[in-house]
């Protein structure tokens, strides 16, 4: 009797060790998703300051090379501004999109899980 109580003990052990790292997949797929929104943020600051640099790095250049000293590089500032704005824009309409489909795909597949189980008891 005592070698098969070690070996239960054992086989217990390890269904607790199992549970417990289930359980902190679980924790761990919520910090990605966390992460994954920074990056998204970061993606959106990045595509603006894009385009402010590249619209005053080409207004300063045509200013130096046609002599008039603020007015391009003004008016490509305000460009690249405008630029960065609109693709941020653009990424903030793509992403929600993207999380529209996905919510609109977990409540699909919720009903459907509901309707299986209903279908069961009958």
């Amino acid at each position: 009797m005592s070698d098969t109580d070690p070996k239960r003990k054992l086989d217990e052990l390890e269904a607790k060790l199992a549970a417990r790292r289930m359980s902190q997949k679980a924790v761990k797929s919520h910090q990605e998703e966390h992460y994954s929104q920074g990056q998204l943020a970061w993606r959106m600051v990045t595509e603006m300051v894009a385009g402010l640099g590249i619209g005053f790095g080409i207004g300063y250049g045509l200013d130096v090379l046609f002599g008039t000293t603020p007015f391009l590089m003004v008016l490509f500032t305000l460009l690249g501004i405008a630029a960065g704005i609109n693709v941020m824009l653009r990424s903030a309409r793509e992403i929600q999109a993207k999380q529209e489909a996905a919510a609109s795909g977990e409540k699909t597949r919720g009903h459907g899980a509901a309707d299986e189980r209903e279908n069961d008891g009958d």
